[in-house]
């Protein structure tokens, strides 16, 4: 995903007459070729397997080293558009290299992004800044603990993972332990999380705005990986059918999570909304996907603002005085 967005960025931002250049933290600088190959390969429906991430093991090592940051084309940069999911490209790590040598970036900044890439620490802050979000427990946890204080179903998911990566919806006690471990496998922290029942919505937020509220139609009983990523797995609409009340609510929550994150430039905030009404806050995307099935632009769509002006908006906010 994060070079479906990037190579989108890059077409926007070329096509304005910006001059970009395309660095991949890995292997630096990407030339003609470089970039024309990555295109081709297109974007996988399923998420990456276990043998796939210990194949990206030493591949992400390499990624915290300095080396990218000293590149010219990141020093002499009015500003990095990162267009990176996941890891540390939204855990705030690359964040602080750019910030150790004063580079102007987009997106929030290194506490920020580690905040909100750690979903416990995330709601304790919603709860805090009177966000509305679900019950939730941390592993270990007691089979009776969980049935006592969250019942079933519940959501089991890596803490600090992204893109629904293994996650499993649990309706039974048995499946308790398996869906635990494989959530392991992915982190090391999982948190189980009471499962709402509702609608799927969103909100973009933009600088200081919050954009126009959106729905999400899955074709699964959850957004997953599958149907965030696959052509005619979801529908989306923007705006979403809510009366003005209910999105005035839904963007004044979206608010106050950006805010209690410290988030800065764009993000996108996740809800669900019960039967009843009641909102709560699942979490908050600080580099949120630019593709074309992606949600953000489509919020940014409704409120106006063409793909090329939203990636504009985001440079200048970057590079803007704080």
């Amino acid at each position: 995903m994060s070079l479906a967005s990037g190579f989108r960025v890059i077409d926007a931002l070329r096509s304005a007459g910006h001059r970009v250049s395309a660095v991949d933290p890995v292997s630096g600088v990407l030339r003609s070729s470089a970039e024309l190959t990555l295109r081709s390969a297109g974007m996988k429906t399923e998420p990456p397997s276990l043998a796939d991430l210990a194949k990206l093991g030493a591949a992400r090592r390499r990624e915290l080293s300095p080396e990218v940051v000293l590149l010219s084309e990141v020093r002499e940069a009015d500003a990095v558009f990162l267009a990176l999911h996941g890891g540390q490209g939204e855990d705030g790590t690359i964040q602080a290299m750019l910030d150790s040598v004063g580079v102007a970036y987009t997106g929030s900044g290194p506490l920020a992004s580690a905040l909100a890439m750690d979903k416990d620490l995330s709601k304790i802050l919603f709860r805090a800044a009177e966000v509305g979000t679900a019950e939730w427990l941390m592993a270990p946890a007691t089979d009776e603990a969980i049935e006592r204080t969250l019942g079933y179903p519940v959501v089991v998911k890596p803490s600090k993972q992204g893109s629904t990566v293994g996650l499993s919806v649990v309706r039974e006690r048995a499946a308790l332990q398996p869906a635990i471990a494989s959530a392991y496998q992915y982190d090391d922290e999982v948190m189980i999380e009471r499962f709402i029942p509702g609608r799927e919505l969103t909100i973009g937020v933009l600088g200081d705005e919050a954009l126009p509220v959106g729905e999400i139609f899955p074709k699964h009983e959850i957004y997953d990986y599958e149907c965030k990523y696959t052509t005619g797995m979801a529908s989306e609409e923007f705006p979403a059918r809510v009366t003005p009340a209910q999105a005035a609510a839904l963007q004044d929550q979206a608010l106050r999570a950006f805010r209690a994150l410290k988030l800065r430039g764009y993000a996108r905030i996740d809800f669900r909304m019960d039967a009843a009404g009641a909102l709560y806050c699942l979490e908050a995307n600080t580099l949120p996907g630019l593709t074309e099935l992606s949600l953000m632009p489509q919020a940014a769509a409704a409120r106006g603002l063409s793909f090329v002006q939203l990636c504009e908006r985001i440079v200048a906010i970057a590079t803007s005085p704080a």
